[in-house]
């Protein structure tokens, strides 16, 4: 694993941990020098059910922050266009609410036919048609 990769990894674990971190300061620093005596099985107790806490949602936050971002034009990749305007090779398709100028890289399509985004050419999508 490279260094970056490494010291990245190490600061999600301090960013996750930052409540434990405060916590415990808070539990065993600044309230002893309060006079303010808390049970150690209290102060345990306390950190173990946050760091639980940690383990249960590290999973499903984990997804969420390796999800990629689905946006501009890229994110329209992969998706299930209709001709709206006869593509030959080019013309008009629109996903979802969207209309764009499309580009059939291996044919023809005709209007009310179903094509796959492939790529993107500027602000154009390059679509395959079924033959």
């Amino acid at each position: 694993m490279e260094l970056k990769e490494m010291l990245k990894d190490v600061l999600k674990l301090v960013f996750l941990m930052i409540d434990e971190i405060v916590v415990g300061i808070f539990l065993f620093v600044i309230l002893p020098s309060a006079g303010i005596r808390v049970p150690l099985a209290l102060s345990v107790t306390v950190i173990a059910l946050l760091i639980i806490k940690d383990i249960a949602i590290v999973p499903s936050f984990g997804q969420i922050l390796r999800k990629k971002a689905e946006v501009g034009i890229e994110a329209l990749i992969g998706k299930e266009a209709l001709v709206v305007e006869d593509l030959t090779p080019e013309g008009v398709v629109k996903i979802g609410n969207e209309y764009w100028r499309g580009e059939c890289i291996n044919g023809k399509a005709k209007a009310g036919e179903k094509v796959k985004v492939v790529g993107a050419k500027g602000l154009k999508l390059l679509v395959e048609c079924r033959e």
